[in-house]
């Protein structure tokens, strides 16, 4: 029983870990919050949401609007 228990926190936790809250995503891409929204709605960041209902950004998308945002374009979809 405490093995099947635990299981759910063993599966989620690599990806919450490789996520970030909204606030900290608009840190890092310095934008606002709204545009985080914007952008999720757009498809453009990926997220997560964890057992409590919280909202993550995955680190992943951040990683590639930054790369598109230097290289001067919009990630393709």
């Amino acid at each position: 029983m405490a093995l099947s228990e635990s299981a759910p926190e063993q599966i989620l936790e690599p990806r919450i870990g490789r996520s970030v809250s909204l606030e900290h995503a608009a840190q890092l891409l310095n934008v606002s919050r709204r545009t985080i929204y914007n952008r999720i709605r757009e498809g453009r960041l990926r997220t997560i949401r964890t057992l409590g209902g919280s909202q993550r950004v995955l680190l992943d998308s951040v990683h590639e609007n930054l790369d598109q945002e230097q290289m001067g374009r919009r990630p393709s979809f």
